[in-house]
């Protein structure tokens, strides 16, 4: 009985994990990734802003994304969108707004 009590228990602790802290995790360690992507490509102001294609984090085809490791740097890009991280330009080009980088916890990167 009480190995039947922790066992539930322990599913729940799993599932709370796997739900909640490790999409969470994913995305904080894809932040960087993204933040080098704009860096390398110099797209850093409105000026040197480049397409999401160009900097190479659109998303990819569904039969693409079957067959090789999923690409969380997408949806970091997403987030950073959310938060101002990255602008978009009136053109539809995306820049890294140092400015508002400075305020968050990458502001070391």
């Amino acid at each position: 009985m009480l190995y039947d009590i922790l066992f539930w228990v322990g599913m729940v602790i799993a599932f709370i994990l796997v739900v909640f802290f490790v999409p969470q995790w994913i995305l904080v360690r894809n932040i960087p990734k993204v933040i080098r992507v704009f860096r390398n490509f110099n797209a850093i102001n409105p000026k040197t802003a480049q397409t999401i294609e160009e900097l190479g984090l659109n998303p990819k085809p569904m039969l693409e994304r079957m067959f090789r490791r999923r690409d969380h740097k997408p949806r970091a890009l997403q987030f950073m969108l959310r938060v101002a991280m990255v602008e978009v330009t009136e053109d539809g080009k995306l820049y890294l707004n140092e400015e508002k980088l400075v305020q968050t916890r990458w502001r070391n990167l």
